[in-house]
């Protein structure tokens, strides 16, 4: 399952995207002071196209026609049931969340967290995974002429573009800003489509 899940990122990369205006999705945002945040849903049905049981690849088809070979590791153990034509049910939500942290005081760095889960022995095959990123980053530099804060995180420095005025004035240098991205995909084996 590790290969499966190290691609479930790719799968929505690649699948999803492309398919958010055909399917069942909303995206949320929202501010209060010093804080900005926002958040995507997307729900699609893709189709398997080829099961290769030597390799355990298993190739999707989604439903713009884009198409995305996975590879299921040991742990999932009922890939045998899957079939050519099975639907699978998919679900991606992605979240960011911006927070000013007046004075500073963090430590600048980047961490992650990840899970996942997976179908039972006999149950329909299924699995689940997510990953959360916080990165702390410092505020070196602010520019009210362009309305940009200069943000130096543990690997590089970036210049942001801070549009509302009333968020950009409430920082200042030595500030710091902790963002943090959430992602998880789950794929459902469901009933074949009826033809």
């Amino acid at each position: 399952m590790h290969k499966l899940l190290a691609t479930l990122g790719l799968a929505a990369a690649l699948v999803l995207p492309a398919t958010v205006s055909a399917q069942t999705g909303a995206v949320v945002g929202g501010t209060a002071p010093g804080k900005a945040g926002v958040a995507e849903v997307v729900k699609l049905t893709a189709t398997v196209t080829a099961v290769d049981k030597a390799t355990r690849d298993v190739t999707l088809k989604g439903p713009q026609g884009n198409e995305l070979t996975l590879t299921a590791g040991p742990e999932v153990k009922n890939f045998d049931q899957i079939k050519v034509g099975d639907q699978l049910n998919v679900e991606f939500i992605q979240a960011l969340t911006l927070e000013l942290k007046k004075g500073g005081g963090l430590v600048v760095a980047r961490t992650e967290q990840k899970g996942a889960a997976a179908a039972k022995p006999g149950e329909k095959p299924a699995a689940a995974a997510g990953r959360q990123v916080t990165i702390v980053a410092d505020v070196i530099a602010t520019d009210p002429a362009k309305q940009t804060i200069t943000l130096k995180g543990p690997k590089q420095t970036v210049d942001m573009r801070i549009p509302n005025p009333e968020q950009f004035k409430r920082v200042a240098k030595g500030d710091q800003v902790e963002a943090t991205y959430t992602q998880a995909v789950a794929m459902v084996l469901a009933p074949a489509a009826k033809k």
